[in-house]
């Protein structure tokens, strides 16, 4: 139990930074006058009080964390923390009830960007702000932010960043100390952010839109405060910068970092993951477009280009924004946008799915068990760039696939059972575990998860954390092992 208590007095700290991050929207509910103030008032006084009580209970319980603690700690807060997140939804909108609740800010904080709501237009700036805001701070991950601005913790970065960041390769170090890693990637996030910010203002969103939509951009969450997402505008002028930035999010911010310090451009010709990720997007925006237009689906080809390479893009680095309804395309487009959402966006990106690293290292074991059956006696190391990749590090890509593969079929056969065609079944299950957001069916880019019930609902929610912390970090804490001394 001492464990546990350590860990609960350090979730109380950052429930309680957490609290004070709703400071935002609740200065916009009161500048704005849009009726939400009363909410956030009363959201943050409850998230803070929660937090202090969670300390003053655990307050004699601190030590350093070890391995094992960073693991519970990481489950902990992002199964707790949209608890509080979810609060304004639940307190300002009668309609919804407490799974919807938990399935908006579990979504947001994961940055899925799957919604419950309707009538986003309508709903007060502060309350779309919101949900913006907890798409950004889960984008880069609340550990990172943690360990990055939190030092006075006294928690193991090491053992946090361990739990939280993906990828297979997380090991290596961009600074000698966590702690300044942590600092250098959000500094990036931030700095593209303000970038995306006056991107979107130059090219004709107002300032709240520019602000919410970069939020979720730049955390790859793809909620709007509008019901037709990017089809409000209908410019391709802002298609095209969210574009531009959402590829820039899927790119490994580790990579960013070190061409920021650097000065130098050059540096992302040597990420394992930039070209395939790169010309993989670029022949799906190209082929999809093609095939629109040979389907008679838009009447020129720049048309077909254009709705494909914004929706390729968007599903692909599992942001889940739309311009069209492309759940009515032939169902080979959505389904091979879906696919995208698997493997595309890079390790160290804000994006879901099992990363590009993951695939190509799966490509190049395939490649050399074809060669090996050919030639029994060929060595043939599988290469990431110019180093070698370890096979204990194979070994845990195949596992973790096996597990991915496992953890999609099994959500679709309850999601069956439950009574959810098998379309919107598969499709709510890829997209819940991939954090992309929208699937097809009822929960298509033109409907919502509203639909569903109330099992179903937690069945996305457990799948989208589950996929958000890829599978073992959650999944480690239900094993005997971890509890035992």
């Amino acid at each position: 139990m001492n464990r546990l208590f350590v860990v609960i007095n350090v979730l109380s700290k950052m429930i309680l930074v957490f609290g004070l991050t709703m400071i935002i929207p609740l200065g916009l509910a009161a500048w704005g006058e849009d009726g939400a103030r009363a909410v956030f008032v009363k959201s943050m006084l409850m998230t803070v009080g929660c937090g202090l009580l969670l300390w003053f209970v655990t307050r004699s319980f601190h030590r350093e964390l070890q391995i094992r603690d960073g693991f519970l700690l990481v489950a902990l807060v992002w199964s707790v923390l949209p608890v509080f997140a979810m609060l304004p939804f639940l307190l300002f909108m009668p309609g919804i009830n407490f799974s919807m609740a938990y399935f908006e800010a579990v979504s947001g904080l994961t940055a899925t960007g799957a919604t419950v709501l309707s009538g986003l237009d309508n709903l007060p700036p502060s309350i779309n702000l919101w949900r913006g805001e907890i798409v950004w701070l889960g984008g880069m991950g609340l550990i990172v932010l943690a360990v990055a601005i939190l030092p006075l913790l006294g928690v193991g970065g090491r053992q946090l960043l361990n739990a939280e960041i993906p990828g297979p390769m997380k090991e290596n170090k961009l600074t000698p100390r966590i702690a300044e890693t942590a600092k250098g990637l959000w500094t990036i996030y931030a700095c593209l952010t303000l970038l995306c910010v006056a991107a979107y203002k130059w090219a004709g969103m107002g300032w709240f839109d520019a602000i919410m939509h970069a939020f979720t951009t730049l955390g790859l969450g793809g909620f709007s405060s509008h019901d037709a997402s990017f089809g409000y505008w209908d410019s391709p002028l802002i298609e095209f910068i969210a574009v531009i930035f959402m590829i820039l999010a899927g790119i490994n911010f580790a990579t960013h970092f070190l061409a920021w310090r650097a000065k130098n451009l050059t540096l992302y010709r040597y990420d394992s993951e930039v070209g395939w990720y790169l010309v993989i997007l670029s022949v799906s925006c190209v082929g999809l477009g093609v095939f629109l237009w040979g389907m008679d689906i838009y009447e020129s080809l720049w048309t077909a280009l254009r709705y494909a390479s914004f929706n390729v893009v968007s599903v692909a680095t599992t942001t889940g924004y739309s311009n069209a309804d492309y759940g009515l395309w032939p169902i080979f487009a959505p389904l091979w946008m879906i696919f995208l959402s698997g493997f595309c966006t890079s390790s160290g990106s804000t994006g879901g799915g099992i990363k590009m690293i993951r695939a190509r290292i799966l490509y190049q074991q395939v490649y050399r068990e074809i060669i090996t059956i050919m030639h029994p006696g060929a060595v043939l190391p599988a290469k990431l760039g110019r180093n070698i990749v370890n096979n204990r590090v194979i070994l845990a890509v195949l596992v973790f696939l096996f597990v991915y593969f496992s953890s999609m079929v099994l959500m679709t056969l309850i999601l069956t059972f439950s009574g959810l065609d098998a379309i919107t079944a598969f499709s709510a299950a890829a997209a819940c575990i991939n954090n992309l957001g929208p699937g097809l069916g009822s929960i298509g880019p033109a409907g919502t998860y509203a639909s569903l019930s109330d099992f179903q609902t937690w069945v996305c929610s457990f799948a989208m954390l589950l996929g958000r912390l890829e599978f073992f970090t959650l999944l480690a804490i239900f094993t005997p092992a971890f509890w035992r001394k």
